[in-house]
């Protein structure tokens, strides 16, 4: 490895199949043809035989060993490995951020981030960051069905490269007795042994870009994985055998038609779907006699419902529209991750509280705090356009138009950092700092207040507003990374909706710690995730949580975290209350004058169901040690 780039794990032990491997082997290829690094992790006993050569792929970009891939060269990793045993996630994680496709194992919720291609969101348990069919790779376009001419049905028999569980040889017995159908098994290239396969059943060993070509059949049957979308995708009946209990729960859910090839054909079944979902192709036989005419008839009323079910299933899944690269996905992601909790540095927890198509939400089991994890850095600049167009867009006017109300906000919590700090020095003596002071508002209500102000802020037009519109003492940059505008000690340092931003919390409270002065205040106001909205929907609340927003705090967790650096909780304020955000009764309080928008109001203020708060807390110097008691779920 001689650049960083993305390694791919997949499933390549012997007895669970070559799907894995091959969607690996052509997802390599594909983002490597795409301009991003990528390397296939596979051990040098894996069984790849011609693979390889029959898929393209650069046996020079194969790493056999996880020494190599532990070089510090992984920006991420790939794993689709069916059933990920949790000590080798565990191993690939110390590596690198960890992607999942179509996990089905228990370590399922450790992992960064999950994608379900073939994995039925009913049974994707916790719910995937990120679930669609058509992420499989698919042809150009479908081509269309060649039926062949008269009574002949072409049908293609495949169950993968390997086939562990014999099912080809068993769907060719059974279907080779029926009249009128032209059958071809795709045998596999991992296939073991030999086997005899009556003597109307053309046997291949492979079909080069076998998904260009299930078009030319009418039915394909196989099992629950990448060929049965391949199959709906160019308008092909699909039947389902299913080799192991796990494959038949995923057909089921899926809503696929299955097929037993166990059954005898002299069995015989009501024609039509059953309601089970399993049908039996021979049941035609039913209409006996050599009546060849109602056995045509009957075979094809069947073959009418199924052709109507399986398009039913491709409008279902969107595979009758254009279809999206699992390549294109992957390769724009450039994850950022927490292995420790970014407030208290205990290690990261392994189950999520939810999962977003961008993100991926976490809860510390010791001091509580919510925080995220981005499979992409979000898509926000703090410049101009964040204080005027997407403002605006928010609260209905620019940041500049609402400075007077933000200014008579700030000057309610000097009075509240005032009582706090009952300093008998007066003047310019009391030094603030506003990180993430924006245009200035709470700088300008400090300053009348009879501090000595200062601010920093990641928005050049905002600190030049600060500095030649108001003549207050700021800088751009962003803390805890740029230089203060004063090397001296703070009186008091707040960051007013601007704590949850932090991507390294730890380093920006550490360096608080630092500036601010013994008894010094440290005050912020934040989101709160045990406000009216966090607590009736925690996943509706976290879904409209803005992408920059990397921690949630609630009032009750902040006493014992602001303590590990050693600041004591003086008091939190509950704020940002939403009367019509209470669930069943807020619909009707839509009105701000109604009796019942009142009473909701008072019932949040009484029980600190606001959906922000404010916390003002006193710096003692000493720390407290983070005990190990886990907060309440």
């Amino acid at each position: 490895m001689t650049k960083s780039g993305i390694l791919i794990v997949p499933e390549y032990r012997p007895h669970h199949g070559g799907g894995h491997l091959c969607r690996c082997i052509t997802l390599a290829c594909d983002l490597r043809a795409s301009g991003r690094a990528a390397w296939l992790f596979l051990p040098p006993d894996a069984r790849t035989e011609n693979l390889f050569q029959s898929m393209n792929f650069n046996p020079q970009w194969r790493i056999t060993n996880e020494e190599i891939a532990n070089s510090g060269q992984i920006e991420f990793v790939i794993m689709d490995r069916f059933q990920t045993p949790r000590e080798e996630l565990s191993r690939w994680k110390k590596i690198a951020p960890v992607i999942g496709i179509d996990e089905g194992g228990k370590s399922r919720d450790s992992f960064d981030f999950l994608i379900d291609i073939l994995v039925p969101e009913k049974t994707g348990v916790p719910k995937a960051n990120i679930s669609s069919v058509s992420l499989l790779k698919f042809p150009p376009k479908p081509l269309p069905q060649k039926r062949p001419a008269g009574d002949v049905l072409k049908v293609l028999i495949t169950f993968g490269q390997e086939d562990s569980a014999g099912l080809g040889q068993k769907t060719a017995r059974a279907l080779s007795a029926t009249d009128g159908i032209d059958i071809t098994l795709l045998r596999g290239a991992l296939a073991k042994g030999e086997s005899e396969y009556p003597p109307n059943v053309r046997v291949i060993e492979a079909i080069p870009m076998l998904a260009e070509h299930l078009g030319e059949y009418d039915l394909v049957v196989t099992h629950y994985g990448i060929t049965a979308f391949e199959a709906l995708y160019a308008r092909t009946m699909v039947l389902l055998a299913s080799p192991t209990a796990y494959h038949a729960k995923l057909a089921k859910a899926a809503g696929f038609i299955t097929f037993n090839p166990r059954i005898h054909l002299t069995e015989t079944r009501r024609h039509g779907v059953k309601a089970n979902g399993k049908i039996h192709l021979t049941e035609a036989r039913r209409h006996g006699g050599g009546k060849k005419n109602l056995q045509i008839t009957a075979r094809d009323n069947y073959l009418d419902k199924l052709k109507g079910h399986c398009e039913e299933l491709a409008a279902r899944y969107g595979l009758d529209k254009e279809c999206a690269s699992l390549a294109n996905l992957c390769g724009g992601f450039s994850p950022q991750v927490h292995r420790h909790c970014p407030v208290c540095g205990e290690d990261a927890p392994v189950n999520s509280v939810c999962r977003f198509s961008d993100r991926t939400y976490r809860r510390c089991k010791i001091c509580g705090v919510i925080f995220m994890d981005r499979n992409c850095p979000p898509p926000i600049e703090y410049e101009k356009e964040y204080f005027f167009e997407s403002y605006k867009r928010q609260y209905g006017k620019t940041y500049l138009d609402d400075f007077p109300n933000i200014k008579a906000e700030g000057k309610r919590r000097l009075k509240i950092i005032n009582s706090i700090l009952r300093a008998k020095k007066s003047g310019k003596d009391r030094s603030l700092l506003d990180i993430g002071c924006a245009y200035g508002p709470f700088l300008d209500a400090a300053r009348e207040e009879g501090f000595s102000p200062a601010g920093i802020d990641p928005a050049q037009d905002a600190v030049r507003y600060v500095q030649e519109e108001l003549a207050i003492p700021a800088v751009q940059g962003f803390f805890p990374n740029s230089p203060l505008p004063s090397s001296r000690p703070y009186d008091a340092v707040t960051l007013w909706f601007v704590i949850e931003h932090f991507t390294d919390l730890k380093a920006a409270l550490t360096e608080v710690k630092k500036i601010i002065k013994p008894g010094g205040i440290l005050a912020f106001s934040t989101p709160s995730f045990s406000g009216v909205s966090g607590r009736f929907s925690i996943r509706r609340f976290l879904s409209a949580s803005p992408a920059d927003h990397f921690t949630i705090w609630s009032p009750s967790m902040c006493k014992k975290a602001l303590a590990l650096y050693g600041f004591k909780v003086k008091k939190t304020a509950s704020i940002g209350h939403h009367p019509e955000r209470f669930p069943l009764l807020g619909k009707l309080a839509k009105s701000k004058k109604s009796p019942l928008y009142k009473l909701l109001l008072a019932i949040s203020k009484i029980f600190g169901l606001g959906d922000t708060f404010e916390v003002y807390s006193k710096f003692h110097h000493t720390p407290n040690k983070c005990t190990r008691e886990r907060v309440d779920e």
